[in-house]
């Protein structure tokens, strides 16, 4: 899928997106919301994840706009370390609950909605997103953060539900 080069085509992407995983996750019960899956990873696990990730864009973007160093993908990190970062966020959040887990989910949207509603087309698609030393516009981040993720994130739980019938 080609990525969006509008705010409208961004929103539309995203609210399309974030429907379906909605809708796919309306059909997990907290019984199956732990039970690991792929790699260990669980459809909660999943969804932490991907709330996770969205209020790492929002930092990324909030620390660029302040001129400060922008810690991609996070303080201490380096790209290729993700696969032990996101280890460590599956450990600490693992005692979460199904229904905080969705509601961290459902908040971090609104929070992605709110940002990229509030950024005009020069903001989003003029030029590489500040501090993030590379040429993606912030509508590029926030798409790989939001309605990709949303994407993915439907396609686990879809997977895992045709798994456990």
């Amino acid at each position: 899928m080609p990525a969006a080069t509008t705010k409208a085509g961004l929103l539309a992407v995203s609210e399309k997106e974030f429907a379906k995983l909605q809708k796919v996750l309306a059909g997990v019960g907290s019984d199956l919301a732990d039970v690991p899956f792929d790699d260990g990873w669980s459809i909660k696990d999943v969804v932490v994840h991907r709330a996770h990730w969205i209020a790492l864009f929002l930092g990324w973007y909030a620390d660029g706009q302040a001129g400060k160093d922008v810690a991609f993908p996070a303080p201490g990190y380096k790209w290729n370390q993700l696969k032990s970062y996101n280890a460590e966020l599956r450990v600490r959040h693992a005692t979460l609950g199904w229904n905080d887990a969705c509601a961290q989910l459902e908040q971090a949207h609104a929070q992605w909605s709110n940002l990229v509603s509030s950024l005009d087309e020069g903001a989003l698609y003029g030029g590489p997103m500040q501090g993030a030393n590379n040429a993606w516009t912030t509508g590029r981040w926030a798409e790989a953060a939001g309605p990709s993720h949303y994407r993915s994130a439907a396609k686990f739980v879809r997977a895992c539900l045709r798994a456990n019938l």
